[in-house]
């Protein structure tokens, strides 16, 4: 019974530790919008077609191996720190089984469950050493030890949103050049950002409206403000 509920439980519940997720949805949104502001910047600074195409796929490949390489660094750190505590954790239950039995049966008084049975609980789940870490971990610590992010995966797929988003305002530079590549680089960008907008409204169950606004207008007013430093940057050189 306590397998199929638990089965149940995850049947309704996101996982919201994963890697694959966040790093697939910030790195198309790092990507996309960073690419479009080096390519509008270039544009305004009235960069031929060859310089934009050239500093675009440089950006793509720069930013995609960068953040592929920063969330590995940043995914394995926290996993280090994790097993660390739950190092702790361990030998805090194998040197003082009563302490961290009573520590657990205070948790459930403190959530309004009764001292006896409280304590009855605690002393069912030290039963087993296994179970009593995860339990510790969930209750004290706040996170499931079975359930870390793979740094390889949060890596790989990092590096291919990145590298996904970061092509799309590339598109309309591999077949024209100038205002026209300029305007349908702003245009995918556009379309871009409401698309990982709905994605996260869809993940998140939130407002759609709200999430393509607030990713929309971000990338827009950034390529503005690039177009216009891109326009001086020229000029002045």
């Amino acid at each position: 019974m306590a397998t199929q509920d638990h089965h149940h439980h995850d049947e309704h519940h996101a996982n919201v530790q994963g890697g694959f997720t966040r790093a697939a949805v910030f790195g198309a949104s790092d990507g996309l919008v960073s690419n479009v502001l080096l390519i509008i910047g270039m544009a305004g600074a009235d960069a031929t077609g060859t310089v934009v195409r050239t500093a675009g796929v440089a950006g793509l490949l720069a930013g995609a191996i960068s953040m592929a390489s920063g969330e590995y660094v940043s995914v394995r750190a926290q996993n280090d720190l994790v097993e660390r505590e739950l190092d702790r954790e361990r030998v805090a239950l194998a040197e003082h089984p009563e302490h961290e039995r009573d520590e657990l049966a205070d948790v459930y008084i403190e959530r309004g469950m009764d001292p006896e049975q409280a304590r009855l609980i605690a002393d069912q789940l030290m039963a087993d050493p296994e179970v009593a870490l995860e339990v510790h971990a969930r209750e004290e610590l706040g996170f499931a030890p079975g359930n870390l992010a793979s740094p390889w995966t949060a890596s790989f797929s990092s590096f291919i949103a990145f590298a996904v988003g970061a092509f799309v305002p590339l598109i309309p530079w591999l077949f024209a050049d100038g205002g026209v590549a300029t305007w349908a680089s702003v245009i995918l960008g556009v379309f871009g950002a409401a698309s990982i907008g709905i994605g996260l409204a869809v993940l998140t169950q939130r407002s759609v409206v709200r999430n393509i606004v607030r990713h929309v207008t971000i990338a827009v007013g950034a390529a503005a403000i690039t177009y216009v430093i891109g326009g001086f940057v020229g000029q002045a050189i």
